[in-house]
């Protein structure tokens, strides 16, 4: 779901902590080292996201939050923040092109670079939590 997150609000929050849980405390945090992406630079989105971010002139860039069952990726457009937010279980992540990661939920997507190696080290990070915290599927049992 694309959401406006720009602005506190009680239901929105709660539609949020229903998804993808509610935040890490501050010592799973550390335990993690960490639960946010460094700055990530989009390449190209989903015809809604596309859309938002034309709309100023500014660097297209994101940032991802890990929650316990799922992702937050969130980005500015305007003087709004956009959260889509991702369950694991509807999260696709592929690694395409040279230094380009795709990120897929239903028919959203973004694709971003990965040209450094804090974001590689990131997504990796990424995808064991994933594979630690997906439920299994009924073809595995």
């Amino acid at each position: 779901m694309l959401l406006n997150v720009s602005y506190n609000d009680k239901s929105r929050t709660q539609k949020i902590d229903t998804a993808v849980g509610k935040p890490f405390s501050l010592k799973e945090r550390w335990a993690l080292g960490g639960i946010g992406s460094p700055k990530l630079f989009i390449t190209e989105t989903s015809m809604e996201i596309q859309n938002l971010l034309i709309l100023d002139n500014n660097l297209n860039t994101c940032n991802i939050e890990i929650r316990p069952k799922g992702i937050i990726v969130r980005f500015r457009s305007l003087l709004e923040t956009y959260g889509l937010i991702i369950p694991y279980y509807k999260l696709k992540i592929y690694k395409g092109d040279l230094a380009v990661y795709s990120i897929y939920k239903d028919h959203y997507f973004i694709k971003v670079k990965s040209d450094t190696k804090a974001v590689q080290k990131f997504f990796k990070k990424l995808l064991d939590h994933k594979a630690d915290n997906t439920p299994t599927s009924i073809e595995d049992l």
